[in-house]
């Protein structure tokens, strides 16, 4: 059979020409005089994990910063879905789809888990609906949800922060160190649901400290150390890179 005019006929397009939803472009930062980020360039691809590794003090939580429009960079682009937003308040990226779950958890602690998701209701959905997605992800969260949220453990806390982040079904989850603090099988079950929020086609950037609790559902990592990206790649090449990046090697 004849193939129609204009049907494609070579290989499929690889991974690496699709348009990267974020990219930063030689961004520096700074505090004061101290400059902490000499440059930095990252892509991240619609619908993968990206995480950012790399040992205490080596810049991945400035970056985010940048990244969200928490902080302004010294110099260099931020770009999200070919627009560059560099110089953008941070309400306006979260309206263009970017949540952030900060170190720490972003609830609120005298409210109950109900009263939390609530808050959430600004989205315009009801909170029934919120509630409804929340506990279906979050069981604990269903058999919590009349008790008060700073009464709850860090991992429950934690899940109540990323049930309110999807609240309003970001294009892109930002994470920092999610685990931090966190018993393991909490951790394990947090970064399922990341890794199922993934293949519901949302974009997540990933700030971990301790790297290997999140290679196993990434799609590609950076190693940043010095305010630099040192590597990116698999997680299989960037695992044989962690030792040396966090014990200092340049």
């Amino acid at each position: 059979m004849a193939t129609p005019a204009g049907t494609p006929t070579g290989p499929a397009e690889p991974i690496e020409s699709v348009e990267p939803i974020i990219e930063l472009q030689g961004i520096r930062a700074a505090y004061g005089s101290i400059e902490v980020l000499h440059g930095v360039d990252l892509s991240v691809r619609p619908g993968e994990v990206y995480a950012l590794l790399g040992p205490n003090g080596a810049g991945k939580t400035t970056t985010l910063n940048i990244l969200c429009a928490l902080m302004a960079p010294t110099a260099g682009k931020v770009i999200i879905a070919g627009r560059d937003v560099t110089g953008s308040k941070a309400e306006d990226l979260a309206r263009a789809g970017l949540a952030m779950i900060p170190e720490g958890t972003g609830i609120f602690p005298n409210l109950t888990v109900r009263e939390n998701l609530r808050m959430a209701t600004f989205t315009g959905k009801k909170l029934s609906e919120l509630e409804e997605v929340a506990y279906g992800r979050f069981k604990r969260l269903g058999e919590r949800r009349s008790q008060v949220a700073g009464t709850m453990s860090g991992g429950e806390q934690q899940m109540l922060a990323m049930a309110r982040g999807l609240a309003t079904d970001p294009a892109v989850l930002i994470l920092d160190e999610l685990s931090m603090g966190l018993a393991p099988l909490i951790v394990e079950e947090l970064y399922g649901v990341v890794a199922a929020i993934a293949e519901g086609g949302v974009s997540i950037v990933v700030v971990e400290q301790f790297a290997r609790t999140v290679l196993g559902v990434s799609d590609r990592a950076a190693i940043m150390v010095h305010g630099k990206i040192r590597a990116v790649g698999e997680p299989a090449a960037i695992e044989a890179e962690l030792s040396s990046a966090y014990l200092g090697g340049q």
